[in-house]
Order: C-alpha cells, then sequence, then structure tokens
C-alpha cells in the first residue's frame, strides 16, 4: 500500500510544490519516498512521485517510482496473485530481480499491455508509462484504492491517490463543488458516487475496472477492462452451492494473507468479519488478532457474539472503547485529511479502530466490505426477495413471508420496510433510501431536488439493488473511508469478499437461495457452518457498524449548540432556524441524526476549503 501522484504536461513543475506533495503522502508510506522526472520526445514533462508502505518484499530494491527497460511505475496496492503470475512470466523467459508484486505488474503490463489486468487478482491504482511515451492510469475493478485527476486549460493533467497532492502540484485548491455538497446533505452517502463528481470542481475519480490513457499528445480516454456479468444463474443443488461458495472463499482469504508483515483482522459480532476471521484461524491456521469497536447503545452492541467468537475461535482479541472527547476538533483533523466531509458517522468511530491497529505494530488490516452486496445482508433484500418470489414461485413466496413475518418483521425499522409488499406494490419505490430527503431538501436557503435513480444491472431486482450497492452506492463509501481511514495511520486494509472469482461464483448462486428461513446471507452462512459459531451464523439481527450522534455529542450542551449556530459560510446553504429546531429536539429520529451529522461535517469542510 502507498501513495501516488503525478502530473504530464508542457511545464515543469516546481520543486517546492514537489516536495509539498512528498510531504502529504507521507501516511501512506513512511517507508520510502521519491519521485522521478521525465521529458518525452515531444518536449513534454512527466512527474511520478510515490510514498511506499513496504507489505511485500521490504528490501528498497522494491521502492518506486519503478523502472524496468524503457517503462516507468508507479503503483498503490497489492497483486494477490503475484506468486502465480511470476511462474507464468519466467515460462516465458523472464527474469526477476526482487521478489515483489510492482515487479511482476511491471513486466506483465510491459508484456502483454493494461489488457494484462484480466489476469490480475488484487487492489491496485497505478500510473505506468509505456514504452511509446503514453501514460495509462488503472484502477482496480471494485475501486478498492482510489486514483484521481484533474485537467486544466493549459493542458496539465495531475492525478494522485488523494485529492490533497493534485492541489499541492497544482500550487492552488480547486473551487467547491456546492452540488456535491447539497447532494450530500439532502441525500445522503448513497447519492455520491453516481456521478463522477467529487467535492471539488473539475477533480474527478476515474471509475473502478477502467484504463485511462493519456497519449504522448495529451489526448485523453478512457476504457473498460472489465465488465462485470449477471444473471449467470446456474441449475444446482443448494449444498453443491454452499460447498462452492466455501471453496472460493477459503481461496481468496489464503491470498490475503500473503504479506511480509503481520496482519489484523476487524471483528464484529456479525457473519462477515467471523466469516473471514474463522477460516483464517481453523481454515489456515492463522494466528488471529481481533479490533473490536464496543458500542454503548444496545441498538448496535454485540457483546455478547463478540465474546462467543473469541472463545470458541481462541482469538487474541482488543476491544476499543469509543473516544468521546474532543469530537468536533478531531472531526476537523479527519474532514481535512479526507479532503471532504466524512460522509457516515461508523468511519468516525472506525478511524479510532484503525489506530489502535496502528498502535500494536500492525501494517495490514483484513475487513468484511461488501459481504452484504454478494450474498444478499440488508433489509430491503427481503423486500425485494419477496418481490421476485411472488413473481416467479408463488409457493415460495407464501412460505418466505411467513419467515418474514416471523423473523425480521420485529427487529426492522425503516416504515417503508416494514411493508412485506413494499416492493409488490411498486416495483420502482425507493423512497426508504432517500429517507426524508424532501424535508432535508427544504432545509436549504435554495431547496435541491434530484431523483433516485439506478442502473441496470440484472432483470432480478434483488440481484440489481445488490449491484447497484456494490458500484454505485454502499461499497464505494465504504472503500472511500477505509481507505483514508487506514492510510491516516499507514495501515492497508485488505477485503477478501471483493474477489473477482468469488463474485462470479455469486452471480451464479439461484436467486430462490439468496434467504432462507427467514434469514439473509444464507449460502455465506452455511458455507461457513462448522467454522463460525452456530449461535452467530442463525442470529438474524442486522446491526451493522453503526454509532449514535448522541454517544459523541452533547446536544444539551450549551457551548456545543453556540459551535454549532455560529457565523459559518454553510449558512449560506442551510438555514439556521431550521438547524436551531433540530437542535432543540429531546430526541432525533435515525434520519434525523444523519443529517446533523452531515451538516456538521459540511461545516467543517466549508471553514476548512473555503
Amino acid at each position: 500500500m502507498c501513495g501516488i501522484a503525478g502530473y504530464f504536461g508542457i511545464n515543469p513543475i516546481e520543486e517546492k510544490n514537489i516536495k509539498n506533495c512528498l510531504d502529504l503522502m507521507e501516511n501512506r508510506g513512511p517507508d520510502f519516498k521519491s519521485f522521478l522526472k521525465y521529458k518525452t520526445k515531444n518536449s513534454k514533462y512527466s512527474y511520478f512521485l510515490h510514498s511506499r508502505l513496504a507489505i511485500i518484499d521490504i528490501d528498497k530494491r522494491s521502492n518506486q517510482p519503478y523502472r524496468d527497460n524503457e517503462c516507468i511505475l508507479s503503483y498503490n496496492g497489492e497483486i494477490y496473485n503475484y506468486l502465480e503470475l511470476k511462474l507464468e512470466l519466467e515460462k516465458k523467459g523472464c527474469f526477476f530481480k526482487s521478489q515483489s508484486d510492482t515487479e511482476v505488474l511491471t513486466k506483465i503490463l510491459s508484456l502483454d499491455g493494461v489488457f494484462a489486468l484480466e489476469r490480475c487478482e488484487g487492489m491496485f491504482a497505478f500510473a505506468w508509462m509505456d514504452k511509446n511515451e503514453n501514460l495509462f492510469l488503472g484502477r482496480d475493478r471494485f475501486g478498492e484504492k482510489p486514483l484521481y485527476y484533474f485537467f486544466n486549460s493549459n493542458g496539465d493533467f495531475i492525478y494522485g491517490s488523494e485529492i490533497k497532492f493534485i492541489f499541492a502540484l497544482l500550487g492552488k485548491i480547486q473551487p467547491i463543488n456546492y452540488t456535491h455538497l447539497k447532494r450530500y446533505l439532502v441525500n445522503g452517502y448513497k447519492s455520491l458516487y453516481k456521478t463522477k463528481e467529487s467535492f471539488f470542481e473539475n477533480i474527478h475519480q476515474l471509475k473502478p475496472g477502467f484504463i485511462g490513457k493519456l497519449d504522448i499528445n495529451g489526448k485523453w480516454k478512457e476504457q473498460r477492462y472489465w465488465t462485470p456479468k449477471f444473471d449467470e444463474e446456474i441449475d444446482s443443488s443448494y449444498k453443491q452451492i454452499v460447498a462452492g461458495t466455501k471453496e472460493k472463499l477459503i481461496k481468496s482469504v489464503e491470498m490475503r494473507l500473503r504479506a511480509d508483515v503481520p496482519i489484523a483482522f476487524c471483528l464484529s459480532g456479525g457473519i462477515d468479519s467471523n466469516a473471514l476471521i474463522g477460516i483464517a484461524k481453523k481454515e489456515l491456521d492463522y494466528n488471529v488478532h481481533g479490533f473490536t469497536i464496543m458500542n454503548t447503545d444496545e441498538r448496535y452492541e454485540e457483546r455478547e457474539m463478540v465474546d462467543l467468537a473469541v472463545k470458541e475461535l481462541d482469538l487474541n482479541h482488543t476491544e476499543v472503547r469509543l473516544e468521546k472527547k474532543n469530537f468536533l476538533s478531531n472531526l476537523k483533523t479527519l474532514v481535512n485529511y479526507h479532503d471532504s466531509p466524512v460522509l457516515t458517522i461508523t468511519y468516525y468511530a472506525q478511524w479510532q479502530l484503525m489506530k489502535e491497529i496502528s498502535n500494536q505494530g500492525y501494517k495490514v488490516s483484513i475487513s468484511g466490505t461488501a459481504a452484504d452486496e454478494l450474498f444478499s445482508g440488508y433489509f430491503d433484500h427481503h423486500n425485494a426477495y419477496l418481490a421476485e418470489m411472488f413473481k416467479h414461485d408463488k409457493k415460495r413466496f407464501k412460505n418466505a413471508l411467513g419467515e418474514w413475518k416471523k423473523v425480521i418483521l420485529p427487529i426492522v425499522r425503516n416504515p417503508f420496510l416494514r411493508d412485506p409488499l413494499y416492493f409488490i406494490k411498486n416495483p420502482n419505490s425507493r423512497e426508504h433510501i432517500y429517507l426524508d430527503s424532501k424535508i432535508f431538501a427544504d432545509f436549504l436557503n435554495e431547496p435541491f431536488f434530484e431523483e433516485f435513480k439506478e442502473n441496470f444491472y440484472s432483470k432480478r431486482m434483488i440481484r440489481n439493488r445488490m449491484a447497484n450497492e456494490l458500484f454505485e452506492e454502499s461499497v464505494p463509501v465504504i472503500l472511500h473511508e477505509d481507505d483514508l481511514n487506514s492510510m491516516f495511520y499507514s495501515v492497508e486494509n485488505r477485503s477478501p469478499f471483493l474477489d473477482k472469482s468469488l463474485f462470479e461464483w455469486c452471480q451464479t448462486i439461484p436467486t430462490n437461495f439468496l434467504i432462507q428461513n427467514g434469514r439473509a446471507k444464507s449460502v455465506l452462512r452455511e458455507s461457513v457452518r462448522g467454522i463460525v459459531p452456530d449461535k452467530i451464523l442463525d442470529n438474524p439481527r442486522k446491526v451493522g457498524f453503526n454509532v449514535p450522534l448522541h454517544d459523541y455529542l452533547d446536544l444539551d450542551d450549551h457551548n456545543v449548540k453556540d459551535e454549532l449556530l455560529n457565523d459559518s459560510p454553510v449558512f449560506e446553504i442551510v438555514k439556521k432556524n431550521n438547524i436551531s429546531k433540530l437542535l432543540k429536539k429531546d430526541s432525533l429520529l435515525n434520519s434525523q441524526s444523519k443529517f446533523l451529522f452531515n451538516f456538521i461535517n459540511t461545516k467543517i469542510f466549508l471553514e476548512e476549503f473555503l
């Protein structure tokens, strides 16, 4: 895991800008920093900046920017199957000087071009200049590693792992994108990745699974190298599907345990993290150290399940207590580092978890991101499943409806999702996602409205919802926050559920297998039966990694209220009177609490970046 940045254009970059950028890259790569300046045949300047967090082949021979013959690579991430690819290349006559995945990626790009990424399993973002002096930017299939870019009217092209790196090389901050801020305030985090926009004008992200090519004349073109496929269901028994899932998941975890440094695990009381930990411990004999944020709110508290996992799996374990002091000042630090508002309060808590992982000497952590989107883990998946069964299997629908009433109805809180026929009555209903957005739009001085939109991936509603969540709504936000929080403390985060082979296998699972006995993620639960304690696997409660705002902020404190209502550019966007009324409420609905958190972040963001 590392940091990358670079420039391509007609003018050389000032030395102070390069130094400023490398200084800002320290967190992403404290082990080594350097840059390479290159002048093309047509007198264009190209700069490659890199900071290294040494994980595989920690020797200096694998430092970057990495030159191999006439090619240059600046790369952030891991190619997990580098050993298998290296063996293939050696059979073709390639000779290697290091034990790193960096050299493997360099050679595979040099020999076979950028579309050889189809053979690479990993998380990555890179800049690569080929022997013809074309500059390529590449990003992994699911967007685990970030990559931003910027064009200006002079034809200068700047890119980086973080937006601040672009600003450092450019020598100034870009104007704020107020439309994106309003989108965040009104519609929440699930709206943010339905566009390529960022919180700054003219700063864009390369899409996951894409290659961008900047030719020697400065012409830019983006192209997919991987296209996910859906509706690939196979005619197979439940037992066979469960066995295949177990095999794919074990292989994914095994590959993500490849490192020359020890690895920590994020542990909750849920299925996802316990599936990964159970496999690492019982199938791969890894000495697991789990780290858990312990919650005080009974809606999100999971102590019983965490204690059970620690005991039955015989884990090393560290509890991380929520630090409630200095919330606003800490949030300011985090907003500055993220170059954006913090997108959900969950990631303020997760930042504290990463701090403890780093304090105990770990440079890599593993988390359960994307299990919900691959196997069906959210409450609205139950409603979508019922709609699918109503359409395709009336007998299964009748049984599933009874299971839903028994298992899910007592625990679901979203008012729309408490209706089991929600999607049957109207398949296009999505009010449960932008909950109360029309109310919050009225909090703005100039009302903002944007209809909920989703892409078409699958003809089956539940599959289409899961795909939209994976590629546009939930997972991009999680990965964005995971990356920045872990990099703040120079820790690399890995996500075994985001594996190409596992993803493709999941698309073959018959839809009627996804939810059984009122329990979502049925196939995942059964695939780790005997590895994870039964009590965890059979628990229908969907907790999520969440923390109430009241845990951090005493809204009865007059000093807190005064700070939130003091003069600020945020009140050019938001009506102060509405915020004042919200702060006077004895208790807040979940949607109101989320809006207030977004308001606080927007306030800090504007005060810092204006």
